[in-house]
């Protein structure tokens, strides 16, 4: 079979490898679509401190199952489905905890183990989610959106929030997506319009351009002056940290998706004087996964219209070219795999 091989940064190959040989409790999968993740991109371009080479990326993906052992989850040949991805060592003591997504061994697909750029993969069986109708494009969407929706679930964003989402890219739609879901009034920054257009919409109350004058002046006429319930960092970088952090009230919580590359200076007080509640937010568990395809499949969410575009898989090198020089016109890229069926 094919796979997509990132051998070095910068450079890809599509190579011939044997096709997976189900180990027992494994289920053969037929992969469909593939996401191309932040992850990916870092990878591809030498930035990804977790990734040895060569490595098949991949880990937002759908597929359809081939073969399966008995199991009592219905689970067949022919359903599409989606898999959690985190694969946790299961006797850390995170994992003894239930912090499954934090495991202190964790192995996500396509960073520290081979991904899913490929035609074929093995998965275990308990680590398959029935995509309960949904569509391939649809349950390739999944991953990102669950990363988004496990974030919001740390500060347990209440009805009527108000919510600061910094940085539009496809992690922070899909973060104003889940804050919406829960009834929030979701503000949304970001430097490019472009991406500002987007977030509308996807339903944004209110929308920032960063980096002009009057920036914090828009933030406190949105707020009487108060700050927001609930910051929420998707970029990554020190600035946008420290946006949150000042503009986030007196009591709230501010949450870390965004993975940092720089050290951030700041005078730790501001946590104090606010008494500020600051989350990290790692993975997802397989809950966020299930609720998310529920919600899709209600029809609440028109989450195909984050995919701005779609390439074949042969024609990943491509794809990985255009999201190293995006100008931020591109959100969500998909792989194709296997012709819709």
């Amino acid at each position: 079979m094919k796979a997509i091989t990132i051998v070095a940064p910068h450079r890809i190959e599509i190579r011939d490898i044997p096709m997976p040989r189900p180990a027992p409790g494994e289920a053969l999968l037929q992969v469909q679509y593939c996401g191309i993740c932040g992850a990916d991109v870092a990878s591809f371009t030498g930035n990804q401190p977790f990734t040895t080479y060569p490595r098949i990326p991949g880990h937002e993906f759908s597929a359809r199952i081939v073969s399966v052992p008995e199991n009592g989850r219905g689970l067949k040949p022919g359903d599409l489905v989606t898999c959690n991805p985190y694969f946790n060592c299961g006797t850390c003591y995170a994992c003894r905890k239930g912090r499954v997504n934090a495991c202190m061994d964790n192995q996500t697909m396509g960073v520290q183990r081979d991904g899913a750029f490929c035609e074929y993969i093995a998965m275990p069986v308990e680590r398959i989610i029935p995509g309960c109708g949904l569509s391939a494009k649809q349950l390739a969407l999944i991953e990102p959106f669950a990363i988004s929706r496990h974030a919001i679930s740390r500060a347990e964003v209440l009805p009527g929030d108000r919510v600061l989402v910094v940085g539009a890219g496809p992690i922070g739609l899909f973060a104003l997506l889940a804050a919406k879901a829960r009834g929030a009034e979701v503000t949304v920054c970001d430097l490019l319009p472009g991406r500002l257009d987007k977030a509308a919409q996807f339903g944004a109350d209110h929308l920032v351009l960063a980096g002009r004058e009057d920036e914090a002046a828009q933030y406190a006429a949105l707020t009487g002056g108060s700050g927001f319930d609930v910051c929420v960092e998707a970029c990554g970088q020190s600035v946008t940290f420290l946006k949150c952090i000042e503009q986030a009230c007196h009591g709230a919580s501010v949450i870390l998706i965004g993975n940092g590359k720089t050290e951030t200076t700041f005078l730790h007080s501001i946590l104090l004087k606010k008494e500020l509640n600051l989350y990290g937010s790692r993975n997802a568990y397989t809950k966020d996964f299930e609720a998310l395809i529920s919600l899709i499949a209600s029809g609440a969410v028109p989450v195909t219209d984050m995919v701005s575009a779609e390439y074949g898989f042969r024609d990943a090198a491509s794809a990985f070219d255009a999201l190293t020089h995006n100008d931020g016109s591109l959100e969500k890229v998909l792989l194709r795999f296997s012709d819709p069926v």
